[in-house]
């Protein structure tokens, strides 16, 4: 019975600790995810009208990398199309790198959004990812 106790203990800790998020803190990792919403027409079309005046200068019109602002970095901005990158995304972690930015690189932390236009936000990017339902 204590062996059984312990296991479960540790699975319940462990919750969160591998997989995608795994890296992110853990109010991060515990964020509900707003799933009707990241799948809404509409909040993907909010979403991209926050991405072009903030985020293609840097990522592309096409959230491809490929910005006017992307020569001359030291790391490349994240090109949202390609499978490697989408295969890493998740919604808690696009919305981690939006509010919080990404140390080490020239990628802003967007505090100023409200938390529902940093999650229509993260429905735009994530649906330009080569499995995203559209």
């Amino acid at each position: 019975m204590k062996r059984s106790r312990a296991v479960l203990t540790l699975l319940l800790t462990c919750t969160g600790c591998s997989g995608v998020d795994s890296g992110l803190p853990e109010a991060y990792r515990r964020l509900a995810v707003p799933e009707a919403l990241l799948r809404s027409p509409d909040a993907r079309m909010r979403g991209r009208a926050l991405f072009a005046p903030r985020c293609a200068l840097c990522h592309g019109e096409r959230g491809d990398g490929h910005g006017v602002r992307s020569s001359g970095f030291a790391k490349a901005p994240a090109d949202f199309t390609d499978p490697a990158w989408a295969s890493q995304a998740s919604p808690r972690r696009v919305f981690f790198a939006i509010r919080e930015g990404k140390r080490g690189t020239p990628m802003p932390a967007w505090r100023a959004l409200s938390d529902g236009e940093a999650w229509d936000l993260t429905a735009y990017v994530l649906s330009l990812g080569p499995t995203a339902t559209r």
